[in-house]
């Protein structure tokens, strides 16, 4: 599992880039009739794996000195046959640059002309929900008929006209911001806090909720993303309170607000798809497999027909989405040898995506896969995969996926019968366990079980497990554990060990 922590730039860009992509800015360069180093530069890179300085002053009569400048300058150049591209695609990109040329042709003197860019913009911002480019057009619009005669006075009503959409807007701009933090702030909490552990912490984070929503701005009519804002941060309350019936309200109306503006699924495909994955989300977290289905059929119906228009970030974000939740759907359905007829192909898919995807996400697939085959009974191919993950740095993980490694590596052990090794690896765990400051007590409970368990002969082993599976029953019943036994199924594995059927994986 190769994860390059350090790339250079330049060649991660061209990696990045599409033939399609690539033979446009073959078609840009070719303008230039002078030096084109910064074109045979691109085309030694284009050939490489790995960067490689040594290769490149070979290869091109470029001094070591001068090596930083000429890549500075091909990356801008790509970055500028980019743009030029993405123009016709991207309509923030095409307002910017409507902007300025209404700049240029004021900075001319043709005011007029300028006037008439921005009027023609203006409606394609609004149509688009461009809330901040809106008013960016509105403001230069005042500023030129502040200081020049544009005779806009004798049309009716048009100044006033012009004064009362810029405050209208400069209320929208403002009311936008908000709700953004509100979505913001509270997804930070979840970030670094987790899912509420006690009583008091509910409280917590109902407070938290109370003093950052915008309260003032919500009996008025919103905009587009003020709505995409609000419903996330209502989903992300929900969420970390164990709510997930209710996350999934939001997370519905969140998609909702798309398939009611049927544009914006092309405008911006990578909320979208950040709303469809959260609904999957919560149908796993609610043990719901036939609404995860139609919702992954959905996804992959939607995937499959805009991904030749997805730009590259939308596109890894939505192959990341989609092979989670098959996997998710694996474990829900308990179909889990269908899960694992699918980890070759997401393996050599996750080493495509590397470059646009977190070490993190890059280990909660491997967890995932170590926990289908431990579900499925292969316990030597499970530890394989949690091998991989306990090998890196601690620091790559997020803590709750670090004690869930941790923990079903122990139980793999168990069920292969290494007890010596075991007696080893329980002391590492423990010291982990003691520094923790976001441990479930389920977790910790299973550890202890096992320490005790290390001690016993094998013939009082059932004995101990009928007892412990009645110590886990306070914990079935806990909403603060709902989670973690999604990801960790101790219950379910102690079932099985005292006779009963193997529950939920």
């Amino acid at each position: 599992m190769p994860l390059n922590t350090k790339r250079d730039h330049l060649l991660h860009l061209i990696q990045s880039m599409t033939r399609a992509e690539k033979r446009n800015f073959k078609l840009y360069a070719s303008r230039y009739q002078g030096d084109a180093t910064f074109v045979q530069l691109f085309d030694l890179l284009n050939q490489m794996d790995t960067y490689d300085d040594k290769a490149i002053l070979d290869a091109l009569p470029i001094s070591p000195r001068n090596l930083p400048n000429h890549k500075r300058h091909l990356y801008q150049q790509l970055l500028k046959s980019l743009r030029l591209l993405y123009i016709k695609r991207d309509i923030e990109i095409f307002i910017h640059e409507q902007i300025d040329f209404a700049r240029i042709l004021y900075s001319k003197g043709m005011y007029m002309q300028a006037l008439r860019t921005l009027e023609s913009v203006k409606n394609k911002a609004e149509a688009h929900h461009q809330d901040v480019l809106h008013l960016e057009i509105i403001e230069f619009q005042k500023l030129i008929e502040a200081r020049h005669i544009t005779r806009s006075r004798r049309v009716a009503n048009k100044m006033e006209g012009l004064l009362e959409e810029a405050s209208h807007r400069s209320r929208i701009a403002h009311s936008s911001n908000l709700f953004s933090n509100f979505n913001i702030q509270i997804q930070g909490w979840y970030i670094e806090h987790g899912h509420v552990k006690s009583e008091s912490e509910v409280a917590n984070v109902q407070a938290f909720f109370e003093a950052h929503i915008p309260q003032e701005h919500l009996n008025g009519p919103l905009t587009f993303f003020e709505k995409a804002n609000l419903y996330q941060g209502y989903m992300w309350h929900q969420y970390i309170l164990l709510n997930f019936d209710d996350a999934l309200i939001y997370a519905q109306r969140w998609a909702a607000l798309f398939r009611e503006d049927p544009q914006m699924q092309e405008k911006d495909p990578t909320l979208y798809i950040r709303a469809l994955y959260y609904n999957m989300v919560l149908h796993y977290m609610l043990d719901d497999a036939e609404s995860l289905r139609d919702c992954l059929t959905g996804f992959e119906a939607f995937y499959h027909g805009t991904a030749p228009a997805l730009d590259a970030t939308a596109r890894s974000t939505a192959r990341v989405y989609l092979h989670l939740s098959r996997l998710n759907h694996a474990f829900v359905s308990r179909q889990y040898q269908d899960g694992i007829q699918l980890i070759p192909t997401l393996k050599k898919e996750l080493r495509l995506l590397e470059a646009q995807t977190d070490v993190h996400r890059i280990l909660l697939f491997y967890y995932k896969f170590a926990y289908l085959h431990f579900c499925d009974g292969q316990y030597e191919a499970a530890l394989d995969y949690l091998n991989e993950i306990i090998h890196l740095k601690a620091g790559s993980l997020r803590e709750d996926l670090l004690h869930n490694t941790r923990m079903l590596h122990l139980l793999c052990h168990y069920e292969l019968g290494n007890y010596r090794l075991l007696d080893y690896l329980l002391r590492a765990v423990q010291r982990l366990f003691a520094k923790a400051t976001d441990l479930s007590p389920m977790l910790a409970r299973t550890l202890r079980f096992l320490a005790e368990l290390s001690n016993k002969p094998l013939s009082e082993h059932t004995a101990a497990f009928r007892q412990f599976h009645a110590a886990l029953q306070p914990f079935l019943h806990s909403p603060f554990e709902r989670k973690a036994i999604h990801y960790l199924d101790v219950p379910a594995w102690v079932e099985g060990k005292v006779g009963r059927r193997m529950g939920n994986a």
